[in-house]
Formats: structure tokens, C-alpha cells, sequence
């Protein structure tokens, strides 16, 4: 008895530690239940990489994945679909242009030397591409969208980009030796920069650079994308050793969001063909409402029946098992919150299925106590044999189901990993209420109330009541 009334104390701590875990921790939603941004992204073959191939389309998926990380979204979802496209689920994201800004741009990031007497031309060249951006800004912003005009905006960009880079020399550094790279507010103005940090490699070949431009009026032109970001003059101070130590800024007078957008992109590294954004659609959080009402509905519905099942057909014991049941559901939710699950439709499917998993334990726990009880056996050491004998059924039942959820797990892909993750969870959860709540509860009131010992027809309907 003592030992029951200890392990009560634990469940009781075990259920108000959950409550507060519920309380002070909201539950994770996923894409179709907040809302959120969905891109599709596909690659576009080179000369280089005339064709995509699997790993090619692996590269690129953990480039996005680098990326989506550094937006600091909540269970995104990036997976391949077919041979050349790559599907983003962003949930929470609102804005789909800011999204599509970090994920289809190749970022790659390279430094360059300014070629000797190139400084006018490099000027007329960077004239005509701010007038090329700003014209075609403006024709995607009009209401015509005169395709004809757009494609020969676009061509004037391009020739200007050429123009440009005909003024420096082939990359002296590349992204591949970068480190890090962090948006970080100008002291003297309002605007952003982004700091880089090299590897030892790159270190050293931005020293030589710096050197050999020190005190001249030659910039070292920053490029990304092929499109020259800045082109910043080195001071002659460093004309014997060059700027050492590894780091270096890019200063475009950025604001805070297209800072982060940059320190982002480079950070997550570049990608190894170009991609394009075929479709960017915004999932509204409309239907993620109805939808969780819906499941709530459903949940709550499903587990009222139970619980009214289990208390008509089993009566006594049935009271346990949905004491028990209650018990389940608060801890299962508690645990998704403490492991950072994410709800998803299949997600909560699972999790309701989970609840047919947990009856079906009390269900197996309270036939065989029948049995013992029909069998002549007093109500305490039928309680007993009851959980004992049945523990094997449970056990092969549940493990089976835990490794067709391990399978599904890892064989699967975005929603059905949500699906098998909660329900293995669940199932797990509930072998632990049915095999420890419930026989603690049950073993309270037989040893507890001695009057129920009297009464066996309240554990087994079809039993006679003994003698007075």
C-alpha cells in the first residue's frame, strides 16, 4: 500500500509539472495548421552541370536547408520532388517575398581586382546599371508589366553587369573560404554593413589583395551573383602588409532586413547551379483554423465516447482507465511541447490514433482480470495476474506498432514522419499510463476500500456475488 501511495505522489507531481509545461510552452503548429509560405524551387542546368543529378539535387537541398535555418523558422519542411525541383514549407513566414529573396538567390560571393585606368569606364558602366535596376523595378511594378519592355530592361542590366566586370580581373577569393558573415549596424549612420570572416586561407589571400591595391585608386570590387556590390579602396597604411587578421565588410549602406538577407544567404554558402522560384504561394492561417477546430472537435468527440464506453461496459476499472486516459493526453501534449514537435494534420491524426492504442492496453488488462476473477481468483490477486499476463500482449501489440512507426520515420518524408512521430510517441506514452497509472489506481481502491473487495460484480458483471 505504501509503495502504491508513492507512486501516486509521482504521477501527481509527473501531471502538474505537465499542466505547467502546457500552460507556459503554446504548441508548435505547422504550415497547414498557422499558415505560412510554400516555394518551389527548381534548378536550372549549366554548361558546367548540363545536367542535375542526385547529388547536384542533394547539394542544393542542404543550401536551402542552411538557409531556412538562418530565418529561424519553426519546423520548416524541405524536401526533393522528382529529378529537379525542391518543395519549402515555411511556417509562420508572412512574407513570401522576404522568403524567396534568401532561397533563390546562388549566392556567390567573390572578390575581385579593378583592373589599372578602368576607373571611368567602371563609373559609366555603374551609371547605367543603376539606371537599368531602376527602370526595371519600375516596370515590375506597373500595372501594364509590358513583357517586351521588361526583357529589354533586363538586357540593358546584363550588358551594364558585363561592362562592370570587364573592369576587374578574374575572382581572387571565392565564398568557399569564408567562415561566417553577420549583419551588423553602422556606428556613424543609420544604415547596415555585413562583416565576413575568412579561413586561414582566404585570410591570407585578402591580405595579398589588400596589398596590392593599397594606396591606389583601384577598388576591390565585392561581387555576388555577378553583380558588384561594392567597390571599396584600400588605405596606403597597408601597403606593406594588407589587412590581415581575416575579416572584411561590405559596405552597401544595406538596411537591417536586406543586411540579414545577405549575412543569410552567404552563411548557408552558395549554391552549385542557379535556381528558380517556379511557384511562391502564402498558405492563410483561415484554413489552419478551421482545421484545428476541427481536429479539436474530432479529438475531444473521440475520447468523450471512449471514456464513456470504458466506464459503461467496464465499469469500475473503466473509471480507472479514463482517469488514466486523462492522465495520457496531458502528458503526450506535454512531451510534444518539450521535444519541440510541431503539429501538423497527420501529426494530430497520429496522436488520436495513439488514443485507441492506450485503450486497447486497458482493454487487454481488464479482460484477463475478468478471467481470473471467473477463474475463482480473490479481486486483488485478480487485479494483479490481470496486469502481469497481460503485460506480454501489450508489450508485442505496442512494439509492433513503434517499429511500423520507426519505418515510417525514416523511410518517409515531411507530414508522414509527423504522422509516425506522434503516434510512436503516443504509443510509448501510453504503455507507461496503462502499465503504471492504471495499476497504481487499481491497486489503491482494491487495497484502499475493502468494501469493493465485496463487490466483484462492479470489475465483472457475470460473476456471483459472494455470500453475506
Amino acid at each position: 500500500m505504501q509503495k502504491q501511495r508513492l507512486i501516486l505522489g509521482l504521477i501527481l507531481l509527473l501531471v502538474a509539472a505537465a499542466i505547467t509545461v502546457l500552460v507556459k510552452m503554446p504548441m508548435r503548429l505547422g504550415l497547414d495548421l498557422q499558415g505560412g509560405s510554400q516555394l518551389t524551387i527548381e534548378a536550372k542546368p549549366t554548361k558546367d552541370i548540363p545536367k542535375i543529378s542526385e547529388p547536384e539535387l542533394e547539394s542544393i537541398k542542404k543550401v536551402i536547408e542552411n538557409r531556412v535555418n538562418g530565418l529561424g523558422v519553426s519546423e520548416p519542411l524541405v524536401q526533393t520532388m522528382g529529378n529537379r525541383q525542391i518543395l519549402v514549407q515555411l511556417p509562420g513566414v508572412s512574407d513570401p517575398q522576404e522568403a524567396e529573396k534568401v532561397l533563390g538567390g546562388t549566392a556567390q560571393l567573390d572578390f575581385r581586382e579593378q583592373k589599372p585606368d578602368t576607373e571611368a569606364a567602371l563609373s559609366a558602366a555603374r551609371q547605367q546599371n543603376i539606371l537599368a535596376k531602376g527602370l526595371l523595378e519600375g516596370l515590375k511594378k506597373s500595372e501594364t508589366k509590358d513583357p517586351s519592355a521588361i526583357k529589354a530592361a533586363k538586357e540593358n542590366l546584363q550588358k551594364s553587369n558585363l561592362a562592370i566586370a570587364e573592369s576587374f580581373t578574374e575572382p581572387k577569393i571565392t565564398g568557399k573560404n569564408l567562415k561566417t558573415a553577420q549583419a551588423e549596424s553602422q556606428q556613424q549612420s543609420s544604415g547596415w554593413d555585413v562583416t565576413l570572416r575568412f579561413d586561414e586561407t582566404g585570410g591570407k589571400q585578402f591580405a595579398d589583395l589588400t596589398k596590392n591595391l593599397a594606396g591606389t585608386k583601384r577598388g576591390i570590387g565585392i561581387f555576388l551573383d555577378g553583380d558588384l556590390l561594392s567597390s571599396p579602396t584600400v588605405d596606403a597604411q597597408y601597403k606593406l602588409t594588407g589587412i590581415s587578421g581575416g575579416n572584411a565588410v561590405i559596405n552597401g549602406n544595406f538596411t537591417a532586413r536586406d543586411a540579414e538577407t545577405l549575412a543569410i544567404s552567404l552563411r548557408g554558402g552558395a549554391l552549385p547551379v542557379p535556381v528558380e522560384i517556379v511557384e511562391n504561394r502564402t498558405v492563410g492561417a483561415t484554413l489552419g483554423q478551421e482545421s484545428i477546430r476541427s481536429s479539436i472537435q474530432a479529438a475531444i468527440g473521440g475520447l468523450t465516447l471512449v471514456l464513456i464506453f470504458m466506464g459503461v461496459y467496464y465499469r469500475v476499472p473503466g473509471l480507472v482507465a479514463d482517469v488514466s486516459l486523462i492522465i495520457y493526453t496531458i502528458l503526450s501534449l506535454a512531451v510534444f511541447n518539450l521535444l519541440g514537435v510541431t503539429l501538423t494534420l497527420p501529426g494530430i491524426a497520429g496522436f488520436i490514433l495513439s488514443i485507441g492504442m492506450a485503450v486497447d492496453a486497458n482493454v487487454l488488462i481488464f479482460e484477463r482480470t475478468r478471467e481470473e476473477l471467473r477463474a475463482g481468483k480473490t479481486l486483488y490477486r485478480s487485479v494483479e495476474s490481470g496486469f502481469s499476463r497481460a503485460f506480454s500482449s501489450i508489450l508485442d501489440g505496442n512494439l509492433t506498432t513503434i517499429i511500423a512507426c520507426v519505418a515510417m520515420f525514416w523511410f518517409g518524408t515531411g507530414l508522414v514522419k509527423g504522422f509516425a512521430f506522434t503516434l510512436g510517441l503516443g504509443v510509448v506514452v501510453s504503455m507507461f499510463t496503462a502499465l503504471t497509472c492504471t495499476r497504481t489506481f487499481m491497486l489503491l481502491l482494491v487495497l484502499g476500500f475493502p468494501e469493493l473487495r465485496k463487490r466483484p460484480k462492479l470489475f465483472c458483471p457475470n460473476i456471483a456475488e459472494p455470500a453475506a
